[in-house]
Order: structure tokens, then C-alpha cells, then sequence
């Protein structure tokens, strides 16, 4: 029984998928990983499923109906991920965009370096981006500054989705009150991390965009972080230490 569990959200991702279950499962280091599909037309569950026939004890899937968005995806993933009683939790992209090989850093960081949460940080050391346009890159790093500015924070990549967490961290921080849905999911959960007193450790990595398949980011996105943020501010004094989730 492996102590680490990759939560691996897909929605049309038939070209990465197979190499990205792969690659995790090549590394001495035991991962399972868990695929939370949405119900992707492309057949991304199939090939799980088939995978899963060689990985039986170590790939697992929850189909879900219908593009539900990556905050419910990882929800969905953590409560599994609690109720079996893993102890290091992972958020990793399907498309290679988060170099699978950092996993054992984001690990490291957690279970031998007092991280209590691991983030994976395009922004620790400069900007550490691959196939973004100009554009995008400097609407990214500054958006994560205007987070740190609002929620007051000291997080270089405060966005980012490629994220170690320990059991505890999940269980006390209240995950089914979280209410952005989108990319803003990721700041909620660090914010909610740093308000009740846990250890962020950023670990840097080069983030290469994807290759294969379609990116799911759009305007509506950025525009529930940007509002979404002013609202953490405004209730950050409601947001209290949970014990459990059930």
C-alpha cells in the first residue's frame, strides 16, 4: 500500500493520459493514482479502464457526468483519497504541463522537510515557464501578486496546480465549504491552508504547456479568481479549523 495518492482530473485527454499513468508508475517511489473523469466524449475513461486491467491495484477512476469543474474533480478525489486513509495527497495536470518527476520533491518536501502543503512554483526562482505566450505568462505572475497583495500572503505561485498535501491539511480546512470552482479553487485552498496555521513549502519546477489536447482555460476563469479573491478577504475571519469531513 503505497502512502501517496496523484488525483488527476481529465476532460478530453485521450492523448496524454496513458503516457502520463505510465510515466508516474515508472518511478521507484509507489504512487496510485486516482483519474477523475468528467465524462469525457473522447474515450479518456476507456483507455483508464483498460489500464486499470494492468494497474489493478494501483489505478483507480471516478467517472463523473458531465464537465463538472477541476475544484469538484479534486474534492471529489480528496474525499476518496481520506477515506483511504492516504497520507500525502497530490494535484497534477494530465497534459505534462507539471513535470511528473517533481512529485518526488513536492513529496520530500512534505515528509521529510516539515511542509505541510508542497507547491509546485512556476515563480520561486524568476519565472519558470515553457510555451507560454508573453501574454499569458505576465497575466499569470501578475495574478499572482495581486493575490499575495489582497490575501496578504507569501506565496510566490499562489495559482498554481501542482500541489502536495498532507491528510490532516484536507481534513481540517473545511474543503466542502470551498466555494470557487475554477483555477480560483487553487487559491482558496492555499489561502485556507495559510489562515489555519499550515506550513507552505514552494518547490520550484519548469511548467511546460501542454503539447497535446486542448487547454480548458478561458476569460470565465480569471474573472471568478480575480472577484473570488476580494470575497476570501472580506470572509477570511469565517473561515475556522474544521475536524473532519464527514
Amino acid at each position: 500500500m503505497s502512502d501517496s495518492l496523484v488525483i488527476i482530473p481529465t476532460y478530453n485527454e485521450k492523448e496524454n493520459i496513458e503516457k502520463i499513468i505510465r510515466k508516474v508508475f515508472s518511478f521507484e517511489k509507489e504512487f496510485h493514482i486516482l483519474i477523475v473523469d468528467d465524462g469525457s466524449p473522447d474515450g479518456t475513461a476507456n483507455i483508464v479502464k483498460n489500464l486499470q486491467k494492468e494497474f489493478p491495484d494501483k489505478l483507480f477512476i471516478l467517472e463523473r457526468e458531465g464537465k463538472l469543474g477541476l475544484g469538484t474533480a479534486y474534492i471529489a478525489g480528496f474525499h476518496y483519497a481520506i477515506d483511504k486513509k492516504y497520507d500525502f495527497i497530490f494535484e497534477m495536470d494530465a497534459d505534462f504541463s507539471h513535470p511528473p518527476h517533481d512529485l518526488l520533491n513536492l513529496y520530500d518536501a512534505c515528509k521529510n522537510q516539515g511542509a505541510d502543503v508542497a507547491v509546485g512554483s512556476r515563480y520561486i526562482k524568476g519565472i519558470s515557464v515553457v510555451n507560454w505566450p508573453l501574454g499569458r505568462i505576465l497575466m499569470s505572475y501578475y495574478a499572482s501578486a495581486y493575490v499575495r497583495i489582497v490575501l496578504g500572503i507569501d506565496i510566490k505561485d499562489t495559482t498554481a496546480g501542482f500541489v502536495c498535501y498532507r491528510r490532516e491539511v484536507l481534513e481540517n480546512i473545511g474543503i466542502d465549504d470551498i466555494k470557487m470552482k475554477g483555477y480560483g479553487f487553487q487559491i482558496e485552498m492555499k489561502y485556507r491552508s495559510v489562515i489555519n496555521g499550515y506550513k507552505i513549502k514552494e518547490v520550484p519546477i519548469i511548467f511546460t504547456d501542454r503539447t497535446e489536447g486542448n487547454s480548458k482555460m478561458s476569460g470565465g476563469i480569471f474573472s471568478e479568481a480575480f472577484w473570488g479573491v476580494l470575497k476570501l478577504r472580506l470572509n477570511a475571519g469565517k473561515i475556522k479549523k474544521r475536524n473532519g469531513l464527514s
